[in-house]
């Protein structure tokens, strides 16, 4: 079974392969500040999704560099995208925005930028700003749907209906920047046919990527809690290459597959435990796919 990868479309982009430096910007997100609520979505680390990233008390150059030193065995090309990851990337005045922004994407070993985000955080100003980002370098917007579903999304304390993604997606595609949905697989109580909707109407609205994440429980979580109290299971790993299989079936070969899976930080992973060999899964998984 086909599928366009991430690796891929780098390597036809740029020529070679290209690594992803993640960054915290020292944002935080309307689902945590109090505009829409201060817990949180009920799955979000306390991390805000960046836990991965490098050390907030740098500078955004100090942050690459630092990430440069991590992979600069495992890369040969030496080139990076600069990836803001933490909490919701476009969620700050302009002014800082642009500051952050321009100092990654004038760094020389920078050759893209990466900046997830929420559907509701992109007035008319931030768009222009990323178009005018994305004459210099291409810029990826990653936004985080998670699903389609209003009641999903409700439980998920998501903070917006889905028309708000759908016009980000039209403006974010009238300014020519290249979108990237996010999609959790295994959401409570959704179905395997509501998560292939999920899936089959983002790629019908016009997304260029999409990222399948599997429902991770963290500690620290509203999630957490839930699971503890027999409210949510996770998925085997049977299961979930078997979801994967479904998504894979029906998103068109040009919608670039950005990620098959996820893993959460181990220190505060609590279930599905099979996820933190994330070699072995991608390894069954893809093993699967080629079947």
């Amino acid at each position: 079974m086909k599928y366009y990868s991430f690796n891929q479309y780098l390597k036809d982009t740029f020529g070679c392969k290209v690594y992803k430096i993640s960054i915290n910007a020292g944002f935080t997100c309307p689902n945590r500040d109090g505009k829409i609520d201060t817990r949180g979505c009920i799955f979000c680390s306390k991390g805000g999704s960046g836990d991965f990233a490098e050390d907030v008390k740098l500078s955004i150059t100090e942050q690459i560099e630092s990430g440069k030193r991590r992979v600069e065995k495992k890369i040969k090309s030496g080139k990076y995208i600069a990836y803001f990851q933490a909490f919701t990337n476009t969620y700050a005045p302009i002014d800082v925005l642009k500051a952050k922004f321009y100092e990654a994407i004038k760094h020389n070993d920078i050759v893209a930028l990466s900046i997830a985000t929420r559907p509701d955080c992109l007035p008319d100003e931030v768009i222009a700003l990323l178009k005018e980002l994305n004459s210099i370098k291409p810029v990826f917007v990653e936004l985080g749907l998670q699903t389609i579903h209003e009641k999903t999304a409700e439980y998920i304390r998501r903070g917006y209906p889905l028309e708000v993604y759908d016009t980000a997606l039209k403006k974010l595609k009238e300014a020519g920047i290249n979108v990237v949905t996010h999609i959790i697989l295994g959401l409570p109580n959704e179905t395997k046919a509501d998560m292939l909707k999920s899936v089959d109407y983002v790629c019908k609205a016009g997304t260029d990527g999409i990222k399948l994440q599997l429902l991770h429980i963290l500690k620290g979580t509203d999630l957490a809690d839930e699971y503890f109290d027999g409210k949510v299971n996770t998925f085997t790993l049977e299961k979930y290459i078997d979801i994967i299989k479904g998504c894979v079936e029906i998103i068109p070969e040009n919608i670039v597959i950005h990620r098959l899976t996820g893993d959460g930080a181990k220190k505060d992973l609590i279930a599905p435990l099979w996820s933190a060999d994330k070699k072995n899964v991608l390894n069954k998984i893809n093993k699967a796919l080629s079947e």
